[in-house]
């Protein structure tokens, strides 16, 4: 008796697990049948899957990923893996057809978008009689101030002056009116009119150059006074031209040398030491003596706080050219 009971209990047993594997089977068959069927339809839809104005790619993704919840077996994993190659593929494509369209007009679409923006009222055509109903739906009404509206829009990205008005009515561009022109009666030249230069003036002048020509003489008759007396002692420049009492006369003393060198009877070469010295020139009468030698020019300053240090360091307690005042007394 209980070996029958075991046998009945196998034959429940087994009844039950062929009833649910049919049961997983027509599941399993079920589910590769809407794999197909959403494959078949992605292929047949191509260009539908492939238009950038609709997210039809998007769904059959959507619906793929519910049919995947119920895949337990590689028959129907096979099929969804296909179908995300072809889904890939779709979507590259799609990708590179949206950026290509970025770069490309569309008159159609233009044309659409402006007709919107002016108003256009595409339900007045059933109100209005005319030979085709057709074409009036299609092609609609504009308002009144449809192209005013767009001009004014349009005017904000040109870049124009405006219009100018004249306040006072209309100008004219005719050219303006010659006035006769007055010529002007020369004055005649009176008796003090063509004067030269007046004498006084002129004697001035003349006398500013005498007195520095002057000058130059009396500073070369010191340098030569000094040269004579010890001929083999160089003449320091700086103990020769400063005045330890007055920088002016210090400043004066350098510009009348100047015309020593300039003429020739004096010339400035530096010692062993590097500093400058001064010594007279004897030209021979009937020489040149700017052809026979070359001639070097140079700018020397002297600020008040180099006069100072010149005076300390050189220790000059009394000027080597007296002033002219003191000379003559």
């Amino acid at each position: 008796g209980r070996r029958g009971k075991e046998e009945g209990a196998g034959k429940k047993l087994s009844s039950r697990a062929m009833e649910s594997a049919s049961g997983d089977e027509t599941t399993q068959r079920l589910l590769r049948q809407q794999y197909r069927e959403l494959i078949a339809d992605v292929q047949h839809n191509r260009e539908l899957m492939l238009s950038a104005t609709n997210d039809k790619l998007t769904e059959s993704l959507e619906d793929a990923n519910k049919l995947f919840c119920g895949v337990s077996r590689a028959r129907e994993a096979a099929l969804d893996a296909q179908f995300l190659v072809l889904a890939s593929t779709l979507g590259k494509e799609k990708a590179s057809q949206l950026q290509s369209d970025m770069t490309v007009f569309d008159p159609s679409a233009f044309a659409e978008d402006l007709l919107s923006f002016m108003g256009l009222n595409r339900l007045e055509g059933d109100e209005c009689d005319s030979d085709s109903d057709s074409e009036q739906l299609a092609s609609g009404y504009l308002p009144s101030n449809a192209w005013h509206t767009l001009g004014e829009e349009a005017k904000k990205y040109f870049r124009r002056a405006p219009t100018f008005h004249f306040m006072l009515g209309t100008f004219t561009a005719d050219p303006p009116v010659q006035r006769p022109r007055i010529e002007r009666q020369q004055k005649k030249a009176g008796p003090d009119e063509g004067r030269a230069m007046p004498k006084q003036l002129k004697r001035m002048e003349e006398s500013h150059q005498e007195a520095t020509e002057k000058e130059v003489e009396r500073i070369l008759g010191f340098l030569q006074s000094f040269f004579n007396e010890e001929p083999d002692t160089p003449i320091s420049y700086f103990e020769f031209v400063t005045d330890p009492g007055s920088f002016a006369r210090t400043v004066e003393n350098m510009f009348h040398v100047s015309f020593l060198i300039r003429d020739g009877l004096a010339r400035i070469r530096l010692d062993q030491d590097k500093l400058p010295i001064i010594e007279p020139l004897y030209p021979v009468e009937g020489e040149n003596n700017q052809d026979t030698e070359a001639r070097k020019q140079a700018v020397i300053s002297m600020s008040y706080q180099e006069w100072q240090n010149i005076v300390k360091t050189f220790e000059i307690s009394q000027p080597m050219i007296l002033p002219a005042t003191q000379a003559t007394t």
